[in-house]
């Protein structure tokens, strides 16, 4: 087995960045642009479900500050790793912020998810925070698994009841809408991970996709895509219409393209942006229709 403790950090981690590179290495570690479009999308479902501006913006915070936290949480915990396979591209290995400061932020931010989540009352906050326990734990030590999609399918499942409990009443959201978040979810897992394969088995990371490899990878993908889109467009009551077929033919075409060897390389960050986008489209397109959460 590859053994990252026997790898000697570059020189560059070894100097101390300047406070302008460490705001910059912190923003880089935090995995900012699934942050910000995962918060995005959730704001949007508390927007059109009628929780207002002081409600929306407090949802947005709870989820922003929970995903930051996942976000260092994970480049902190993958810092070996990151190391034994030459991730130069890490700010955390290029020396842009030291490991304690992204360890101390990422708890707290996690700390200020804590409040930030239960001020949208008990139950919506618990499920955002369970959500988020789910995401941490794949960061330690999950994420070696079979069982990797696990967190993510949870957390992404949860995130829309996050949005409903806190409404009058307390109700969850309907079940087409926790499997979509769940499926979708999932995709992103397996599309996030795929330009890092072969580095993951080099450190023993073996969690699903990383056992079904590259090509196995892909398809799952694809699969989970496809399937959470339709369930977005098949789940609300009423007919489809050309938004959700709009829907179905743009998931369609980026399943292809994510099933298919990237051009531009195996450690290609496409199908993962693809997938960010993907679902955005698939939710907003869904709150065209006017569906119910609910």
């Amino acid at each position: 087995m590859h053994t990252a403790g026997a790898q000697h950090p570059p020189a560059a981690t070894q100097s101390r960045p300047g406070a302008g590179g460490s705001v910059r290495g912190l923003l880089a570690a935090s995995h900012a642009l699934p942050s910000i479009a995962v918060t995005a999308v959730i704001t949007a479902l508390a927007v059109a479900s009628g929780r207002g501006p002081a409600g929306s913006a407090l949802v947005a915070s709870a989820v922003l500050a929970g995903q930051l936290s996942v976000g260092w949480c994970n480049d902190r915990v993958d810092l070996r790793r990151d190391l034994a396979t030459g991730r130069g591209d890490k700010p955390l290995v290029a020396g842009a912020v030291r490991p304690r400061t992204v360890a101390v932020t990422a708890g707290c931010a996690l700390a200020l998810c804590v409040p930030l989540s239960l001020a949208n009352g008990l139950a919506a906050g618990t499920a955002h925070l369970v959500g988020v326990a789910a995401a941490w734990s794949y960061n330690l030590g999950v994420k070696r698994t079979v069982l990797s999609w696990l967190p993510y399918a949870a957390a992404f499942g949860l995130l829309p009841a996050f949005v409903t409990l806190a409404l009058p009443g307390h109700p969850w959201p309907a079940g087409w809408v926790m499997v979509a978040g769940a499926l979708l979810g999932t995709g992103a897992h397996v599309t996030n991970v795929l330009p890092d394969i072969d580095g993951d088995l080099a450190t023993d990371v073996r969690g699903l996709p990383q056992r079904l490899g590259p090509r196995g990878a892909r398809v799952l993908a694809a699969v989970l895509l496809l399937a959470g889109a339709f369930v977005l467009v098949l789940g609300p009551s009423g007919r489809v219409g050309a938004a959700g077929m709009t829907s179905l033919a743009l998931t369609g075409a980026s399943a292809l393209a994510v099933a298919s060897p990237p051009r531009s390389g195996p450690r290609s960050r496409l199908p993962f942006l693809a997938t960010l986008a993907l679902a955005a489209i698939d939710v907003g397109l869904l709150l065209l229709r006017g569906a119910a959460l609910t």
